[in-house]
C-alpha cells in the first residue's frame, strides 16, 4: 500500500512537472510608503513552530541556540522579527499527534510550554508573555514583541477538560482541535473522517474554551469540523495557518462555504505561508503526502526515524515555491469571499519545509503589506489584515468568556 500512495503521488507531482508554468510574476520593490505602513502597524503571527524546531535542534536547551544572535538555520531569531516589524506572535507548543497513542501528549505539551516561559524570561527586553488583548497592545507599546501560546493539536490534552484548563491557566490562548490524526473526539482533514465532525465530548470542548475565553482554532481539521465548531462556537473562531481551498486545493484549507461562515462568526483566516498549501499546482501533489507520510509512520515506529523519513522523501521531492505574489492571492480571495475583516497571517515558519520567494523567513513580512498595496488595499485594510482582525477575534472570545460567567 506504501508503494502505491507513492507511485500516485510521484504522478502528481510529474503531471505538475508537465504542466506549462504561469510567467513568473516580478519581485516585489519596497517602497517608502510601504515601510511607513508596515512600522506603524500591529503585526500579529497566528502559528510559528520555534519551540518545536529548538526542541528538534538542542533539546528545548536554551544555552545552545541563542536567538539574539542570526540562526541561519532556523526561519526565526530576534534581529530578524525586528526587521520583519512583528508585534505579536503565537508561539505554537506543538508536539507530534502519535504523542496521543504512546501517552506523552500532555507532559510534551507542558514541556513546550515550558520552553516558551522559559525563552520569554531568557530575553525579557525583546518578549514578554500576553494573555488578553490589551496586553498584546501594551507590550506592543514597549516596543517588545507580545507573545502568545497556541496549543497546536487536541490531543495535547489527552480527553480531559481539566488539562484544559490547565493550559490555559499556563497561557495557552488558543487551541487547534486536531492535528494530523483524527481524534475520539474530532476528525482531522489529513486522516480518515470517523465522526461526521465533532462528537458531543468534542463540542463540549468547543464550549469550555469559549468559557474560558481561549479561541477555538480550526486549522487542521476536517471541513465538517470547521461547521460544527463554528455552529457550536459562542466566540469568534480563527483557522490559525490555513489557506483558501477554492486557490489551491488541499484539505488543510478552508472551503468558501466555511470561509463564509466565519464571517457570519466574526472570526479570522490567517493564511498559511507553505508552498505545498498555497501554491495551486503543488497542493494537487503534495495533498497525496498525508497518506505517504501514514505509511512513512507506520514504517518507522521511531519517532526520530519517522521524521527523518519524511524530511528524506521531501526533499527528494520538492515542491514549486510560489512566491509573495500566491500569499497574496490568498488573502484577496478569502477577501473576496468572507470580507477584508476576516483575514490574518498564520506564517507557520520554522514548522515547514519550503517557502515562497521573498517570504523565507521572519524579515520579510513587508513585502506582503508592500504588494497589498500594490494592489490596492487602503492602509485602514492593510493595518486589519496584518493585525488588527486577530486582535478583534480574542477581544471577542475574552467577551463571551465574560458572558458565559454572568
Amino acid at each position: 500500500m506504501a508503494t502505491t500512495c507513492c507511485v500516485t503521488l510521484l504522478s502528481a507531482i510529474s503531471a505538475v512537472a508537465d504542466e506549462p508554468a504561469a510567467p513568473p510574476r516580478p519581485p516585489v520593490q519596497l517602497t517608502d510608503e510601504a515601510r511607513r505602513i508596515h512600522a506603524a502597524a500591529l503585526l500579529i503571527d497566528g502559528h510559528n513552530d520555534l519551540p518545536w524546531r529548538l526542541r528538534e535542534l538542542v533539546g528545548g536547551s536554551l544555552d545552545h541556540c541563542d536567538i539574539a544572535q542570526p540562526q541561519p538555520k532556523l526561519h526565526t531569531d530576534l534581529p530578524r522579527l525586528r526587521q520583519g516589524g512583528v508585534g505579536g506572535q503565537f508561539w505554537s507548543v506543538y508536539v507530534p499527534a502519535e504523542t496521543d497513542r504512546t501517552g506523552t501528549a500532555l507532559r510534551d505539551t507542558l514541556e513546550q510550554i515550558d520552553l516558551v516561559h522559559r525563552l520569554i524570561a531568557r530575553y525579557p527586553d525583546a518578549l514578554e508573555l500576553a494573555l488578553t488583548a490589551d496586553d498584546i497592545e501594551r507590550i506592543h507599546a514597549t516596543g517588545k514583541i507580545a507573545s502568545l501560546i497556541g496549543v497546536e493539536g487536541g490531543h495535547s490534552i489527552q480527553g480531559s477538560l481539566g488539562a484544559l484548563r490547565q493550559l490555559y491557566k499556563l497561557g495557552a490562548r488558543y487551541m487547534t482541535l486536531t492535528h494530523g490524526d483524527t481524534l475520539s473526539w474530532a476528525d482531522s482533514a489529513t486522516d480518515e473522517p470517523q465522526h461526521g465532525g465533532l462528537t458531543e465530548f468534542g463540542e463540549e470542548v468547543v464550549r469550555e474554551m469559549n468559557r474560558l475565553g481561549m479561541l477555538v482554532d480550526i486549522s487542521h481539521v476536517s471541513p465538517d469540523t470547521m461547521r460544527d465548531a463554528l455552529r457550536v462556537s459562542r466566540a469568534p473562531v480563527i483557522a490559525s495557518h490555513s489557506s483558501a481551498y477554492a486557490v489551491a486545493p488541499h484539505p488543510r484549507n478552508v472551503p468558501d462555504d466555511v470561509l463564509a461562515l466565519i464571517a457570519e462568526n466574526d472570526g479570522v483566516v490567517m493564511v498559511n505561508f507553505f508552498s505545498g498549501f498555497i501554491v495551486p499546482e503543488a497542493a494537487k501533489a503534495s495533498a497525496e503526502f498525508a497518506a505517504v507520510r501514514r505509511e512513512l509512520r507506520a514504517k518507522y515506529g521511531d519517532s526520530a526515524a519517522f521524521e527523518a523519513a519524511v524530511k528524506r522523501w521531501q526533499n527528494e521531492h520538492p515542491l514549486p515555491a510560489g512566491s509573495v505574489h500566491t500569499v497574496v492571492d490568498h488573502i484577496d480571495h478569502i477577501v473576496k469571499v468572507a470580507g477584508v475583516d476576516h483575514v490574518g497571517l498564520g506564517s507557520d515558519f520554522d514548522g515547514v519545509p519550503r517557502l515562497p520567494d521573498q517570504l523565507h523567513d521572519v524579515s520579510c513580512y513587508p513585502f506582503i503589506t508592500q504588494e497589498l498595496l500594490n494592489r490596492g488595499y487602503t492602509e485602514l485594510q492593510i493595518r486589519q489584515i496584518l493585525g488588527g482582525n486577530a486582535l478583534r477575534a480574542l477581544r471577542g472570545a475574552e467577551a463571551a468568556a465574560r458572558e458565559s460567567r454572568r
